[in-house]
């Protein structure tokens, strides 16, 4: 009897199962992250709109984008916890300025270049 057939439709079988449990575990995760979302924190949604948590209530979730400006999302639409934003005061440690570099004076348009030199008459532009 030939069991490569057998063999073949087990491999697929595993496959698919594989694949299905690997995506149920990304659900459950996006789930519980959801279920667990707190004011104060800063979420993406699906869309791309960046905002802190205000209010939760029930499936709704009241988002803050800019100061004033609330949006109302369904808990579904959140779609991770963003990285929140860091303003610097002024330059770090590592990046001290450094004193003993030159400075380079870069024009704003071509007036204050010295003028190109004429073509020599030797010189055929057109064969390059």
């Amino acid at each position: 009897m030939d069991y490569s057939f057998l063999v073949i439709m087990l491999l697929a079988f595993a496959g698919l199962w594989f694949m299905s449990s690997r995506s149920r575990k990304v659900q459950r995760e996006a789930a519980d992250f959801r279920a667990n979302l707190a004011i104060g924190d800063e979420v993406m949604t699906g869309s791309g709109l960046f905002g802190t948590v205000t209010a939760i209530d029930g499936d709704v979730v009241t988002l803050e984008s800019t100061p004033g400006s609330s949006t109302r999302w369904l808990r579904a639409a959140i779609a991770r916890k963003a990285d929140p934003v860091v303003v610097a005061d002024g330059p770090d440690d590592d990046e001290a300025v450094v004193e003993d570099e030159p400075v380079v004076d870069v024009p704003d348009d071509l007036s204050s270049l010295p003028p190109e030199p004429p073509a020599r008459p030797d010189e055929d532009r057109d064969t390059k």
